[in-house]
């Protein structure tokens, strides 16, 4: 099948929707540093980002309008989604000065299960497969965003836009949640109060502890996996104590596996494995808490669906005509 990448497109101008979606978290972060402004360690460099973000933002859409094609849009579409890569470690610069809650969640896990599944998970399964497995499901999310996006790219490119908006609001979603609901996942705060109040079933809450503590240990598992030391690799290099209330994990892949069942059932069906994988791997890995991952699975439909409605009702005339 001929992508014809270059061939000129008849499109309007003017922002995409993404783009748009972009600017408007970009400027209502941009307010809240200006409220905390007194308080963070680098509002100037955080203000400085967003106007360089925004400014190029604005010429790629110059730049498009000189040759309209289908690279081009390509371009401007996943550089926008490739910023979420800045904007998810960005939520703990705001989150940090807010009183940590992860002792709530862990007293809900306590009372729902009558005890800690991401303590049980792991140490139930230390096998090397069993470990592999699960950190090949959580580090597939990242080749599954590009994979569908790629699909819509080639196969279903008038709905491209509108696939690249839903994700990427959805991303800015979760982001406000985390912003304003500080929750770091057992990964940070079972070290940080000790495996001892962990085992007794006590969770003192921490206050703003991951303020100045932000240590990532290493997580459970078979440590010597291949796939065990790329999570751990991106981990370490991307990973803050933030984000952990619901899991956007299992909340955009299940958004990411509804869009490949309405584009291709043969998709989804290539997907479901490593999908199902990934879910139990955030409880496995104690990256999140079991209610992150269940609130994470229901809030995906409600996002889908409520952000294809913002689609329709603010972008009802499809940019590419």
């Amino acid at each position: 099948m001929a992508l014809d990448l270059f061939k000129r497109v008849e499109t309007r101008k003017g922002l995409f929707a993404v783009e748009k979606i972009t600017l408007i978290y970009n400027l209502l972060t941009s307010i809240l540093i200006l409220f905390l402004f007194q308080r963070m360690d680098h509002p100037g460099h955080m203000l400085l980002d967003r106007a360089m973000i925004a400014a190029m933002t604005f010429l790629l859409m110059y730049l498009y309008r000189l040759a309209p094609c289908k690279f081009s849009a390509f371009v401007r579409i996943v550089i926008q989604m490739s910023l979420l890569s800045y904007w998810y470690p960005d939520t703990f610069e705001f989150n940090r000065f807010f009183p940590n809650l992860d002792h709530i969640f862990a007293l809900t896990e306590q009372f729902i299960f009558n005890g800690q599944p991401a303590i049980w998970f792991c140490h139930t399964f230390p096998h090397l497969l069993v470990s592999e497995a699960f950190n090949m499901g959580y580090f597939f999310y990242y080749p599954m965003i590009l994979i569908v996006t790629l699909f819509y790219f080639i196969y279903k490119f008038d709905l491209f836009e509108k696939m690249s908006f839903v994700l990427v609001t959805s991303f800015f979603i979760y982001y406000l949640i985390y912003i304003f609901i500080p929750v770091a996942g057992p990964q940070f705060y079972f070290p940080a109060i000790g495996i001892e109040h962990v085992a007794k079933g006590t969770f003192p809450a921490i206050g703003d502890y991951f303020n100045l503590h932000q240590e990532l240990l290493p997580g459970p598992g078979y440590q010597h996996g291949f796939f065990y030391n790329l999570v751990e690799g991106s981990q370490q290099v991307g990973e803050r104590p933030t984000a952990a209330f619901p899991s956007s994990h299992v909340g955009i892949s299940t958004i990411l596996m509804i869009m490949a069942w309405r584009g291709s059932k043969i998709l989804f069906g290539c997907l479901l494995p490593f999908y199902l994988l990934l879910c139990g791997a955030t409880v496995y890995i104690q990256a999140h808490y079991a209610i992150d991952a269940i609130v994470g699975f229901f809030s995906a439909f409600l996002l889908y669906v409520m952000v294809t409605w913002m689609f329709k009702k603010w972008f009802a005339v499809p940019m590419f005509k």
